[in-house]
């Protein structure tokens, strides 16, 4: 008998087209073919061609085609009609949307711009929507930097000009031992993941510090289980070591850092601590060639590391004497901190001789000549093969500007940035901090904003301040509570805007922005000040519009709701103006465009900011006779230009399309990217490297490129000198001086050289757990969990705990323990991990659901099982009985200081309620109604 094989089709058709932009569903923003079969998505996969990811893509990636099929996706635009956070509503036209607001909005520019709150979050189009702030006239704007990473990012620009990530990444061809901290798996996945590929492929070490060990921990060679909060101390302990063994790159020093700049000594006078300068503002150094001073840049100048100088009676040292003083000092010597930060003294001394062995005993040579910013010429670039690599784990904690710091200066020690081998910049960084704005806060009514909201102060001077000394911006960012918050303090908005302090404000507007749940620290507390009503029966808040393309927790608290579209359906612009694509040989921008158009009555989020400002007739948007100059987002990025031939997009400028960085407007820009891929590459010339803030071929391509309009070399900062300023202001010195209640903090904390401190834990008494979130790597932000596909790896949440604290209090996997800050307390299901610190306990972020969100059931896991540590996080420290709100916060940057929430834990019963987590909150009526019970539908024939 003859058995009959099936017809099996081995080649499906996939595709009647493919259509090529970049994915939204993390900050990677990955190239994407997607495969279209009538009109319709059929299938996802990553671009070959793309410099992000050459070809990768992740699960979430892949998983983007249920964005675009979400039953929560909002359809469209809403105005509330029952009580706010009730999520009643009626469906609008746009035409009455956008009347709604301008409504609101223009009196409030007419009279008083700052009564705007205008804070977006993870929107990837921050020079945009700034651009419209400032031109609305408000001082109320950021994004979402301050609660996220402001303290990584910004302590990077002060140091060496660009931090982690969007600004560099390791050399993955040269690297031999490849070290993080805090880093989880959501953010810059598919590179990081290929580049951990690559270097383990030919045996490289990697060493993960990290109080947890999953993710990228998981496949180090060596795990470091420390102590959230005391990475600092453990850096400056390796610091102590290298400097102590001589292990350090004196020559790397001496040339490109301030190492060798001198440092005025006298107690008694107003510039103590402050560099000596030239008649031009040079930093000055001693020249080993002559024993004189000279400027830092001076052609053949060799600084003296070593250097003091007598002038006027005043000694002065340089920053590496000062750096000697401190960090040779028993007080970081490995055996006094081993304790604090869990890790054993000879553990301490063993990872910092390893990194001394390799940045030296491994360095080797690329044969490539190159010209330094004193003239000088070089016939070798020395790779020194240590690269690192971190994020939000050192980063969200009230002492995570100083530990920042502390990990570049120690990368800057071993001489491994911008060096083969080591940590490089991806264009537009490096840059000096010089090179950034300082931020502005003027406001008068009817006029633009006096310039751009954010920025990097030098000194008390560019404090946004009034003139009565109080804060000039609701969220109390550049003050002397946080004199250096570059990203703004967006977790403070809602809670500054409900209490009145500085001020009270009439609009709040927000966009992707989860303020109401997982975004915010005080979850129930935000919820309650978004529908606290004032003796008047009026809103505290008065008017809150919100845009979101999903059905989110936030949506609910809304009075306006103007529904954005999802990824596929819009133009975006991944711009070198904001938050590139660039890798370290390259600069690249890229874009999104609307590879489908929306199937309900939904319009992209920047495209109804230019028709709000054209009807309002905000200056920038509209010229002297009130003409609209662009119609929509994709008309301003073809047609914007920040200045002369530079606009948000480098590529294919010039009417031809044939000019790079700098050129005219060229009105078929946007098809050139399409027919490209979405996106645009220019390489870095060979001799330009590395070496970049000192590289004179470097310095001329970036002038080419438009990223600056005159070369711009520098320093590395070990010292950063505004810090200095602002303790000399806390001293008494100078016109601008901090409030009494203030004046210790800042002497005590901003150090110009890293320090490290104890976080602030008045009132933690008796909870002594430290609790931590992560962000799973199949998830971002909030963004993930309504996906159909990725609900399946992660739709419940358990509390991790190590073994010695399950065997202190009893506990199995399943069981249920109460777990309580000085704040509030949680009811959660637990599961014991042995590979985490054995006195911290921690969760996945952003899974737990409110009922009635996201299109979910009620009885959805995440509605159920799932839940947050937000619950037990306040946005202010406890109180000290001074009246005073202190935020918890980075007393320098006001980045939010998630990670040093404090907990004890107990075991509990399984709660009454249907078993599920607690605290449990009233179910939200859903304005998109609760999805299928299965998701499927059919794509082409």
């Amino acid at each position: 008998m003859t058995h009959q094989q099936p017809i099996i089709d081995t080649s499906p058709k996939v595709s009647d087209e493919v259509r090529q932009t970049t994915c939204y569903m993390c900050a990677c923003r990955c190239g994407i073919n997607v495969h279209m079969k009538d009109g319709k998505v059929a299938y996802i996969e990553g671009n070959r061609d793309h410099p992000v990811n050459k070809g990768v893509l992740c699960a979430k990636g892949s998983a983007g085609i249920m964005q675009v099929n979400a039953p929560s996706r909002l359809k469209a635009p809403l105005k509330r009609v029952g009580p706010r956070g009730s999520g009643e509503f009626e469906e609008i036209s746009w035409d009455e949307a956008l009347e709604i607001a301008a409504s609101r909005l223009e009196p409030i520019r007419k009279d008083n711009p700052e009564k705007l709150a205008f804070f977006t979050g993870r929107d990837q189009s921050q020079s945009f929507t700034s651009f419209w702030a400032q031109n609305f006239g408000t001082c109320n704007y950021a994004a979402h930097g301050g609660f996220c990473s402001v303290n990584m990012a910004t302590a990077g620009i002060y140091t060496m000009g660009g931090a982690f990530w969007e600004f560099g990444q390791p050399d993955w061809d040269y690297t031999k031992l490849f070290m993080l901290f805090g880093v989880a798996e959501d953010h810059d996945s598919n590179p990081i993941k290929a580049g951990l590929g690559k270097i383990k492929a030919r045996g490289a070490k990697v060493i993960g510090v990290n109080p947890i060990r999953s993710g990228y921990n998981a496949i180090a060679d060596e795990w470091v289980g420390i102590t959230p909060g005391t990475d600092g101390l453990f850096i400056l302990s390796m610091v102590h070591c290298l400097m102590k063994a001589g292990k350090i790159d004196l020559e790397y020093l001496g040339q490109f850092t301030n190492a060798p700049v001198l440092v005025n000594q006298d107690p008694d006078s107003p510039d103590h601590g402050l560099f000596l300068r030239d008649d031009h503002g040079a930093p000055l150094v001693i020249n080993r060639k002559t024993g004189k001073l000279a400027p830092f840049d001076m052609h053949g100048v060799r600084p003296d590391l070593g250097g003091s100088f007598e002038l006027d009676g005043i000694t002065h040292v340089s920053v590496f004497q000062l750096m000697a003083q401190r960090y040779l000092s028993d007080d970081y010597a490995p055996e006094a901190v081993a304790e604090r930060c869990g890790i054993p003294a000879k553990r301490i001394r063993a990872i910092a001789a390893e990194l001394a062995r390799v940045a030296f005993d491994e360095a080797f040579e690329l044969d490539q000549e190159w010209t330094d910013f004193r003239g000088e010429k070089h016939d070798k670039m020395i790779g020194r093969p240590v690269a690192m690599h971190s994020m939000r784990g050192v980063s969200a904690h009230a002492n995570g500007f100083q530990t920042c710091r502390a990990l570049h200066v120690l990368q800057i020690i071993l001489g491994t940035v911008e060096v083969p081998g080591g940590f490089r910049f991806k264009p537009p960084y490096p840059k000096p901090v010089e090179a950034h704005p300082a931020p502005h806060c003027r406001v008068a009514p009817n006029k633009p904003l006096d310039g751009p909201h954010l920025g990097f102060v030098h000194g008390p001077e560019h404090l946004a301040l009034k003139n009565d000394g109080t804060a000039a911006r609701i969220d109390k960012a550049f003050t002397w509570e946080n004199p250096m918050s570059s990203h703004g303090l967006m977790h403070m908005v809602i809670s500054n805007a409900h209490a009145g302090d500085p001020y009270k404000i009439d609009t709040l507007f927000m966009y992707m922005a989860n303020m109401s749940w997982n975004s915010s620290m005080n979850t129930r507390g935000v919820m309650e000040m978004l529908t606290d009503k004032d003796e008047n029966g009026d809103y505290v808040i008065p008017n809150i519009i919100y845009s979101d393309a999903y059905s989110s927790e936030m949506v609910a608290y809304a009075d306006l709701v103007l529904p954005d579209t999802t990824y596929l359906e819009r133009h975006d612009c991944i711009s070198l103006l904001d938050r590139p694509i660039c890798e370290a040989d390259g600069a690249a921008d890229a874009i999104r465009w609307p590879v489908i158009e929306p199937d309900r009555d939904v319009r992209g989020f920047q495209t109804v900011l230019v028709q709000l400002a054209n009807k309002m007739k905000l200056p920038g948007f509209t010229d002297e006779d009130g003409n609209a100059k662009w119609q929509d987002y994709a008309d301003y990025i073809v047609n914007h230009e920040r200045k002369p031939g530079i606009g948000p997009l480098a590529g294919f400028r010039g009417k031809d399309g044939d000019k790079v960085g700098r050129g005219e407007v060229n009105p078929d820009q946007l098809d050139k990217y399409i027919e490209n891929g979405g996106f645009f590459v220019e390489h870095i010339p060979t001799e330009a490297s590395y070496y970049k803030p000192w590289n004179m071929a470097y310095q001329d391509w970036a002038v080419g490129m438009g990223i600056f309009d005159s070369p711009q070399p520098y320093l590395f900062q070990l010292y950063v000198e505004p810090m200095r300023k602002f303790q000399l202001a806390a001293e008494g010195h100078g016109e601008r001086q901090p409030p009494e209640h203030l004046r210790e903090r800042i002497k005590d904390t901003m150090d110009p050289l890293p320090i490290w401190y104890e976080t602030d834990q008045t009132g933690n008494e008796g909870y002594t757990v430290n609790a931590l979130t992560q962000r799973p790597m199949a998830m971002y932000h909030s963004w993930g969990t309504q996906n159909a596909w990725l609900r399946q790896l992660h739709g419940r949440n358990p509390l991790y705990v190590p073994t010695k604290l399950m065997r202190e209090n009893q506990l199995q996997d399943g069981d249920w323990a109460k777990v309580s800050s000085p704040h509030g307390e949680i009811t959660v299901p637990v599961m014991e991990m042995a590979a985490l610190n054995d006195n911290t306990i921690w969760t996945w972020n952003a899974i737990g659901k409110r009922k009635g969100a996201w299109a979910l059931e009620e009885d959805a896991p995440e509605a159920t099982k799932g839940f947050l540590l937000n619950h037990l996080i306040h946005e202010l420290l406890p109180s000290r009985g001074d009246g005073m709100r202190w935020a918890n916060s980075d007393p320098i940057t006001g980045q939010a200081a998630w990670f040093d929430l404090k907990v004890k834990i107990e075991k509990a019963g399984a709660p009454a309620d249907l078993d599920e987590s607690q605290p449990v909150f009233s179910a939200i009526k859903s304005p998109v109604g609760t999805g299928p019970e299965e998701l499927k539908w059919k794509v082409g024939k």
